[in-house]
């Protein structure tokens, strides 16, 4: 137990290196730090929302506009398949969450069921990337001929899973666009989302990134009827929709229904400036599929305008001048540079499924988070001094290297932690506070052994041999539970119950290293040193 060969003290020599290489850069400065060399770590610790403040918000998905958007798609759907068989209806409408209709002639209702059979489809499973043995579609006959569509409670499940789970993938791509680090992105329960964002001050750029939907269309201007004269009389001409701007005053805008090309086809923006005027714009380019309809589109409707449409609301509605045959374009709209910006964000990461509302905001100020640093290295400090003092006094000069071991062991957490550029948060510092007094226990547990069989008569070097020994089953048992807790902590918990469970694994782990190797070397060293007769300074 108490040799050491020249490889087992080159792997404890690398470990310590890189623990104390990867530490480095937290003690540096910002300008020290990027001025490291590339070849060298220069990432430091990420500090979360508790520790170094920023912004908090708490969003509901509302998954009813897309029961409501998959209603409409049926009626259309209906309409479609029931003409096509020449099947009489009459009544095709959305009566609150189900489609009502009646078919004419009673001697078609047979031919009317294997139409809404074929258009009731298997619920697909999301979570298995199958189908499951359930229907979407609840089809109830009543009397005279007249059916009731509505949803399973198995498709609404599974629609408003997806919805949520798409949400959180466009939400993500939102927030890394800003450059920030570590944001915590978590759905609870069924249809709300947390967006913690640290380092972020601006909640109200925050909630306006994640607020919109950016769902982005395009659309030809109908030029043959007035937007004035339909907005003044409510009467929206059949096949049309009537749109505004979102100035002040709102100017109205006539379109057809029909996209002429989808926001969906888009692969790439940004912001760019106005070669002429220099004012900020965004630019974007579509895919293959999208830029050939942009193209087609562009040119064969030169000098109308076509409307640029997000969120219902027109952004720019510019006069086709040529036919854009390249596959992208440009918005321009006023914008100032940060608008441009956030535009072309949304842009890139795509719409949302459905929109949401922010239930709940709130902004950790810098200060606070300050308060919370400040706290826990007191803590910190408090701890770690008072357990050097009782080691050292209570195991003279073992206590000693107890305490070199346990200083190696603060470095390695902070080493794994900014290699693995995790985020620290004050549960976290408590985990580190945590395994400090774990350490120490071991310690105690193996010098403890060592004095058990120096009281049996044993000599220095077999006992120090044996207490280690003894004292491995225990440590490797106690510790070995504590990581599993912790596994099972952050594979269920979320947010701070992570951050506790990864500096708690990660203490872990360094602590039996230091505990049982580090020391271990110290002693077998040390005892070396002096001859196998040496009296214990324990």
């Amino acid at each position: 137990m108490l040799h050491f060969s020249k490889y087992k003290i080159t792997g404890i020599a690398l470990a310590i290196f890189l623990g104390l290489l990867f530490s480095v850069p937290n003690f540096l400065s910002e300008d020290a730090r990027l001025s490291l060399p590339a070849f060298l770590p220069s990432g430091k610790l990420n500090l979360g929302l508790d520790l170094q403040g920023g912004s908090h918000l708490l969003l509901e998905v509302d998954t009813g506009s897309i029961t409501r958007e998959r209603l409409e798609t049926l009626i259309s759907d209906i309409r479609i398949e029931l003409r096509a068989k020449s099947i009489g209806y009459t009544g095709l409408s959305l009566v609150k969450n189900a489609v009502e209709l009646t078919i004419r002639d009673e001697s078609q209702i047979d031919e009317a069921i294997v139409v809404f059979d074929d258009l009731n489809q298997p619920v697909v499973n999301s979570l298995l990337g199958g189908v499951g043995g359930n229907a979407e579609l609840t089809i109830e006959a009543l009397d005279d001929g007249k059916f009731r569509f509505g949803f399973s409670e198995q498709a609404i499940i599974a629609r408003n899973t997806k919805t949520v789970q798409q949400s959180i993938e466009i939400i993500r791509r939102r927030v890394d666009e800003l450059g920030t680090t570590e944001p915590v992105i978590q759905r609870q329960g069924n249809t709300r989302i947390l967006v913690q964002v640290p380092g972020l001050n601006d909640p109200e750029r925050l909630k306006a990134l994640l607020g919109q939907t950016a769902k982005l269309n395009f659309h030809l201007v109908d030029q043959n009827r007035s937007a004035y004269e339909a907005a003044n009389s409510g009467r929206v001409p059949a096949g049309s929709l009537l749109v505004y701007t979102d100035t002040d005053p709102a100017t109205p805008y006539l379109i057809p229904r029909r996209v002429m090309v989808s926001g969906e086809r888009l692969v790439d923006a940004s912001m760019g400036f106005d070669p002429t005027t220099g004012s900020p714009e965004v630019d974007f380019r579509f895919d293959s599929i999208g830029g050939k309809k942009f193209g087609e589109v562009t040119k064969t409707n030169i000098g109308r305008p076509f409307a640029i449409i997000l969120d219902n609301k027109v952004i720019s509605a510019p006069v086709i001048q040529s036919a854009i045959l390249g596959g992208s374009g440009r918005i321009t709209g006023g914008f100032s540079v940060q608008e441009a910006n956030d535009l072309a964000i949304l842009l890139r990461a795509g719409a949302l499924p459905a929109p949401m509302s922010i239930l709940e905001e709130r902004t950790v100020g810098p200060g606070l988070g300050a308060d919370s640093v400040a706290a826990g290295r007191l803590a910190l400090i408090i701890g770690f001094v008072a357990v050097i003092v009782f080691m050292a006094l209570s195991y003279n000069l073992f206590g000693l290297f107890a305490n070199a071991a346990l200083i190696i062991n603060m470095i390695l957490i902070m080493g794994v932690l900014s290699a693995l550029q995790a985020t620290l948060t004050l549960p976290g510092i408590a985990g580190i506070v945590l395994t400090v007094g774990m350490a120490v226990d071991a310690n105690v547990l193996i010098f403890e052994r060592i004095r058990e069989e120096i009281a049996a008569g044993q000599p220095a070097l077999v006992a120090v041999d044996k207490g280690y020994s003894r004292a491995l089953g225990t440590i490797l048992d106690a510790n070995v539970t504590t990581l599993l807790a912790a596994i099972i902590l952050f594979q269920l918990g979320s947010g701070p119950i992570r951050g506790f469970a990864v500096t708690l694994a990660i203490g872990i782990v360094t602590s039996v290293f230091t505990a049982f190797v580090l020391t271990r070397f110290f002693v077998a060293r040390w005892i070396r040193s002096r001859g196998r007769s040496v009296e214990l300074p324990i």
